[in-house]
């Protein structure tokens, strides 16, 4: 019973110790923001600048992994080129490894469990305040306490369990002084970072066990557990990359190569390595506990391996290119940014669906570029052809609505600040109006097919010329939605979609006064006249529709506030 009781705390501590990270790095990259997004946005331009925003962005959030799930995000939404991504991953490598420092300095020596609980009293106001910011703070404080305090539990619960004895068992059968036991544990290590997800946790218990000295596991082993660390890790990017796109696929295999390369070189010279790693802790850092040489070497190891590779970026973008090439589905409908499976950070998925929206309204404005030329065409084949693939258009942004919105939901879920809530909210707006405007070219092309079917006149040359107008005014229309689709909106881009709104209504109303004066004159009959209007009050619907996605964009709710251009029936 006792033994039950002592796996259940190990394993407990080690979920302490991951929720901890996880809560830590969550509530740091929510108090950053914006910030967080700019800095990797804007400090990429160069490799040397990217692997330096990798370093510090991974240190701040002590997990390289959620940094390369980061970036696998922003490579899949299209913030961040393949060869940026690559020097952020590599910068992550190195960042990752203040925690083994940290915890070499004073996660064994000092209770730090002690230190911890207090910390909590300090969270705790934090945590439950009103405003967005201080709620981040008490939540890093929190993971940070629980960080550490299930690294402590972890210590007790191995002492409890005698673990060290019972590895020293298990390694008395394995021959120490042969090379195929370090690539055992180089196996070994990437096997249980690959489970734990978390190459700070097992790099957490590889520093504890080897504080044990334990007899069989001496510092080479741990090295070598340390190197295989490095290659597990990969698998988390990796798992985010399986359904974005390629280019976000391939910067997740880009990870992966850079690890794989770094241990294959590291174990051709593993031993003197491993010997010039003791003489520099032990001479120029003047000693300090064995950790320290664990912990210099896992951080070596990284900052070798990126000095051997930053020079070879382009070759590496091209390497992973070549092993991923772009498939022709990808250019097949599918949701480009969004990924259907493991998301990054909710904070950061919006990233995604801002992109995956932009896409969506791109779609739209494409979609109503076909009706000029369905009103022009004469030949029956190409007619049905292009009206038909009108119809798969309608469909898709029925899909992608539906999709986009399921993608919002699940971001929703997840711990938000308010500006996030409410950017959610203005996205799910801006969607529902796009699949409207969809809808609504859907109808134009209705129109114009019932009219070829239905009325032996054709349109007037007039009426042709006064249609083709009035789209263009509707086409100028989405083309300042695009301007603003993704961007908070500014007085002067709303005046300029009001105006174009105005000059739409005010064509429409001349346009009817027109044709009933025409009817009336026995321009053209009745019945072509229905078609004609009908296909003019449907511009106008639509221009009402964009205006409404133009409006949703709208993040200050009494701005502009006596506009509404709701759809009149």
């Amino acid at each position: 019973m006792e033994l039950i009781i002592n796996i259940f705390s190990l394993i407990g501590s080690l979920a302490l110790f991951l929720f901890g990270m996880k809560t830590m790095s969550e509530g740091l990259e929510k108090f950053a923001g914006d910030r967080l997004r700019s800095i990797l946005a804007a400090m990429t331009k160069n490799r040397v600048m990217g692997v330096l925003t990798g370093i510090l962005i991974t240190a701040l959030i002590q997990s390289s992994s959620a940094t390369t799930v980061m970036v696998v995000s922003f490579v899949n939404a299209g913030l961040m080129t393949l060869a940026q991504s690559i020097g952020v991953i590599m910068g992550a490598n190195i960042g990752t490894t203040v925690t083994a420092w940290i915890i070499s300095a004073v996660g064994f020596k000092v209770n730090i469990a002690a230190f911890a609980i207090p910390l909590l009293a300090i969270g705790m106001p934090l945590i439950f305040s009103g405003k967005g910011n201080r709620k981040s703070v008490g939540e890093f404080i929190f993971g940070f306490s629980f960080l550490f305090m299930g690294l402590s539990f972890l210590q007790e619960a191995a002492n409890a369990m005698n673990i060290g004895d019972m590895v020293a068992g298990m390694l008395a059968h394995v021959p120490q002084d042969s090379f195929f036991t370090i690539i055992l544990f180089v196996i070994v290590g990437a096997l249980v970072t690959m489970v734990v997800q978390a190459s700070a946790a097992t790099m957490a218990i590889t520093l504890m066990l080897f504080g044990m000295n334990i007899p069989g596991f001496g510092f080479e082993q741990a090295a070598a557990l340390a190197m295989g660390q490095n290659i597990g890790t990969t698998i988390t990017a990796f798992m985010a990359s399986l359904t974005a796109n390629t280019q976000a696929r391939r910067a997740a295999l880009a990870h992966m190569f850079f690890n794989v390369f770094g241990v294959v070189v590291f174990l051709i010279v593993f031993y003197p390595a491993c010997d010039a790693v003791s003489w520099f802790v032990e001479k120029v850092m003047g000693g300090g506990n064995d950790l320290f040489k664990l912990s210099a070497f896992h951080t070596a190891f990284n900052i070798i391996n990126t000095l051997l590779l930053i020079g070879f970026v382009r070759q590496i973008e091209a390497l992973v290119c070549k092993v991923l090439p772009m498939k022709a589905q990808d250019e097949d409908y599918r949701l480009k940014f969004i990924s259907g499976g493991l998301l990054s950070t909710a904070e950061l998925s919006i990233i995604e669906a801002q992109k995956e929206i932009h896409s969506f309204a791109e779609r739209c404005q494409r979609m109503f570029g076909f009706v000029p030329e369905l009103l022009q065409l004469n030949d029956e084949v190409k007619f049905n052809k292009l009206f038909s693939r009108i119809e798969k258009y309608e469909n898709i942004t029925d899909s992608m609505e539906m999709e986009i919105a399921s993608y919002l939901n699940k971001v929703s879920k997840g711990r938000l600040s308010d500006a996030s809530k409410s950017e959610i909210q203005k996205m799910l707006r801006q969607i529902t109006e796009l699949e409207s405007i969809g809808d609504s070219v859907y109808n134009l092309g209705r129109t114009l097919n019932r009219h070829r079917m239905h009325c032996q006149e054709a349109f007037t040359a007039d009426q042709t010329q006064h249609m083709l107008t009035m789209m263009q005014l509707v086409n100028g229309a989405l083309d300042e939605m695009m301007n603003q689709i993704d961007q908070p909106v500014t007085k002067q881009g709303i005046k300029t979609s009001i105006n174009i709104e105005h000059e739409i209504n005010n064509y429409r109303t001349q346009l009817k006064n027109q044709n009933l004066h025409d009817v009336n004159s026995g321009l053209y009959d009745y019945q072509l006249g229905v078609f004609y209007i009908d296909f003019i009050s449907e511009c106008e619907k639509l221009g009402d529709y964009v205006m409404n996605v133009v409006q949703a964009g709208n993040k200050r709710n009494n701005d502009y506030e006596d506009i509404s251009y709701n759809v009149q029936g």
